[in-house]
C-alpha cells in the first residue's frame, strides 16, 4: 500500500528534480518499514501440538490429509512402474500384463480418468448430503465424527489417487498404431487394479454410509469413544496427591492470549515447568471451556524469576480451539450424547425412543464413573512436589448435566421419566459413598416430581421400552 502512494510522485513531476538515488533510498526506506501482515487460517492460529495425543486427533480431524497422501503415494507408484517398465525387456511378452497397442492405452486410461471425476463427485456429494442430514436431525457437533472417518477418507483418497495414477500412467505412453515406442504394460496393468480397488472401497462406502447415519451407529460410536477416555481419564484407582501446606501467598494472572475452546493440556509439562520455576500453577478452565482473549488462563501462585518467560512457556502447554474435541474432554461425550436426546425430544421431532437410547448409553457411563473414584486435581512433577492444579469434571457434574437437562425437556414423554428413574435406582446401588448424595439429589427431585414409579412399575417399563428400542 505504501508503495503505490508513493510511486507516482516522480511519474507526476516527469521526473523533473527526482534522481534515480532518491527513489532508490524511498524504496528502501518503504521495504524496511512495510510488513505484510501475518496470515493465519481461521481457527488454527494458536492450536498447538502440546502432546502426541493432541497430534493424533489433529492429524484424524484433518480431512485433506488421507487423500492428499494417497495422492503423493499414487504419483511415487506411477513413476517407480514406469521405471520399472523401461528397465525389465520381458514386459512386452507377459501374458498377464496389457497387451494393446499405444492407441487402446490411451484409451483405457481416459476412460479411468473420466470414471474416476465421476466416482469422486458423486462421493463428495453423497457425503455433503449426509453432514448435512446428521447436522440436522441429531447435532451438529457429531460432524466432527464423520469429518475423522477414515472410510470416508480413504475412499475420496483412492478415488482421487486413481485419477491421478492414470494421468502420470498416460503421460508415458508414446507412440501410435503402426511405431510403438513406449507402452508401461506394469503400469497400464496397475491401473485395472486401481480401478477394482475403487469399485469395492465404493460398495464399501455405500454399506459404511447407510450405517454409519442410523441413530444407533451414531449413538455406539459416541458412546464408545467416551468409554475409551474414560478408562483414560478416571481410572479406577487414582492416586491423590495430598499437598502437605498451603499454597504460596503471591498471586498472579496469565491471560488468554486468544479466544477459543480449551481442548488439551500437558499435565506434565505444566507441573515441570512450575516446580523448575518454584511455583504453582493452577488452571482456571476445565477442559472443555470457553475463554475469551485476556480472561485468565493460569493462577500462579509464588514468585518465579522470570515471570513473562514462565507464562508464554505455560501458554504453549496448553492448546485453544474453535471448538471441543474428545482428545481429553470426557463432558464433550456427554454433550453429544444430550444433545440427540434433546433434539429427539424437540416438538418438531417428537422421537422419545431415541431420546431413551441415549439415556442407556449415558447411564452405561455414568455407571462406570460411579464406581470409581473422582479424579485427583493436583499434579505432581517427578519430584513429587505439587506442580499444577486442574480443575476436573466429576461424577456429580456429569450427573447433573445428564439428568438436569434431558429431564428438563423430556419430563412431559411417555417413556424418558421411567428411564431416568430406572437409571438413578442402579446407580444408587452401584456408586460409592462419596457418590451417592449426588444420585440421591436428583432421585428426590425426580419423586417430587412424581417421576418416580414404583419398583416394579419401573422395571417392567424399562423392559418394555428396551425392547422396542
Amino acid at each position: 500500500m505504501g508503495a503505490a502512494g508513493c510511486v507516482p510522485v516522480g511519474v507526476a513531476d516527469g521526473g523533473s528534480g527526482t534522481t534515480v538515488e532518491q527513489l532508490a533510498e524511498a524504496a528502501q526506506t518503504i521495504a524496511t518499514q512495510w510488513r505484510p501482515e501475518p496470515r493465519t487460517r481461521k481457527g488454527v492460529e494458536g492450536v498447538h501440538l502440546v502432546s502426541l495425543d493432541r497430534v493424533r486427533d489433529v492429524m484424524r480431524s484433518e480431512f485433506w490429509l488421507v487423500p492428499a497422501l494417497c495422492v503423493v503415494a499414487a504419483i511415487g507408484l506411477g513413476a517407480g512402474l514406469i521405471a520399472v517398465d523401461h528397465a525389465l525387456p520381458w514386459t512386452s511378452g507377459a501374458a498377464f500384463l496389457y497387451p494393446g497397442p499405444p492407441a487402446g492405452a490411451r484409451s483405457y486410461l481416459s476412460s479411468i480418468v473420466t470414471a474416476m471425476i465421476a466416482f469422486t463427485g458423486l462421493v463428495f456429494s453423497i457425503t455433503i448430503v449426509v453432514l448435512q442430514l446428521t447436522s440436522g436431525q441429531f447435532s451438529p457437533r457429531v460432524l466432527r465424527m464423520f469429518l475423522s472417518d477414515r472410510t470416508i477418507q480413504f475412499t475420496l483418497g483412492v478415488f482421487v489417487a486413481t485419477f491421478v495414477y492414470a494421468l502420470v500412467v498416460q503421460r508415458a505412453v508414446l507412440g501410435d498404431d503402426t511405431q510403438s515406442v513406449a507402452v508401461p504394460r506394469i503400469a497400464v496393468t496397475m491401473a485395472f487394479v486401481f480401478v477394482l480397488a475403487s469399485v469395492g472401497l465404493f460398495i464399501r462406502y455405500i454399506d459404511h454410509m447407510v450405517n454409519m447415519i442410523r441413530v444407533a451407529s451414531i449413538i455406539d460410536a459416541i458412546a464408545d469413544e467416551s468409554r475409551t477416555l474414560l478408562e483414560r481419564l478416571y481410572p479406577p484407582r487414582a492416586e491423590v496427591l495430598d499437598p502437605t501446606g498451603p499454597l504460596p501467598e503471591a498471586t498472579r494472572h496469565v491471560p488468554a492470549p486468544r479466544p477459543g475452546v480449551l481442548v488439551s493440556v500437558n499435565e506434565s509439562g505444566l507441573a515441570r515447568l512450575a516446580t523448575d520455576a518454584g511455583c504453582v500453577i493452577t488452571l482456571c478452565l476445565r477442559v472443555g471451556d470457553f475463554t475469551p482473549v485476556g480472561a485468565p488462563l493460569f493462577t500462579v501462585n509464588g514468585d518465579p524469576d522470570d515471570f513473562d518467560s514462565l507464562a508464554a512457556r505455560a501458554c504453549r502447554q496448553v492448546a485453544l480451539d474453535i471448538e471441543r474435541t474428545m482428545e481429553q474432554d470426557l463432558a464433550f461425550g456427554f454433550r453429544q450424547l444430550i444433545d440427540i436426546a434433546e433434539r429427539a425430544l424437540s416438538p418438531s421431532v417428537n422421537d422419545p425412543t431415541t431420546a431413551c437410547q441415549s439415556i442407556d448409553a449415558l447411564h452405561d457411563l455414568l455407571r462406570r464413573l460411579a464406581t470409581r473414584p473422582n479424579p485427583p486435581q493436583h499434579v505432581s512433577a517427578s519430584d513429587g512436589a505439587l506442580g499444577l492444579i486442574v480443575p476436573r469434571y466429576r461424577f456429580a457434574d456429569l450427573l447433573a448435566l445428564t439428568v438436569g437437562e434431558i429431564w428438563h425437556y423430556g419430563r412431559e414423554a411417555a417413556q424418558v421419566p421411567a428411564r431416568l428413574a430406572a437409571m438413578l435406582a442402579d446407580l444408587t446401588d452401584a456408586a460409592r459413598p462419596e457418590h451417592r448424595a449426588a444420585v440421591a439429589h436428583w432421585a428426590q427431585l425426580l419423586a417430587a416430581a412424581g417421576a418416580l414409579p414404583s419398583t416394579g412399575s419401573s422395571s417392567d417399563s424399562s423392559g418394555a421400552d428396551r425392547g422396542q428400542s
